[in-house]
């Protein structure tokens, strides 16, 4: 009995039902491995652009403030002149020239005319 059979390339050709012989089950064991092939590759890309990912950022986005532990200090309050209260850690307040100053990570404050009292505010 001859079938009509649509093979992968978009030709029609006519097999046979019988049995399958050997040209046939090798071009049916090719396109089962190619796929497998394929969906290897392409687990190993995903899988090494998620751990390539996670490394540069831990290597090159670290938050270099969690790595290094310094001693912050006491908590203290200093109330400005203008009522104001700047709640921060006593080794962050720094005295040059005569000013009174708070150094972060990124800034900068004057705090000169303050009154830095020492208490234990809540974060």
């Amino acid at each position: 009995m001859n079938l009509l059979y649509k093979n992968p390339y978009n030709e029609f050709e006519v097999k046979s039902g019988g049995p399958m012989n050997h040209a046939n089950e090798i071009e049916t064991k090719k396109h089962g491995i190619g796929r497998k092939v394929t969906y290897i590759i392409c687990t190993l890309f995903i899988l090494s652009l998620v751990f390539g990912g996670y490394f540069f950022s831990e290597k090159y986005f670290a938050n270099e403030s969690s790595s290094t532990q310094t001693e912050l200090g006491a908590k203290v309050t200093i109330t400005l002149p203008n009522g104001k209260k700047v709640f921060t850690y006593e080794n962050l307040i720094v005295q040059e020239d005569g000013k009174l100053l708070y150094k972060g990570d990124r800034n900068t404050i004057d705090l000169t005319g303050g009154v830095m009292v020492y208490e234990d505010w809540k974060n």
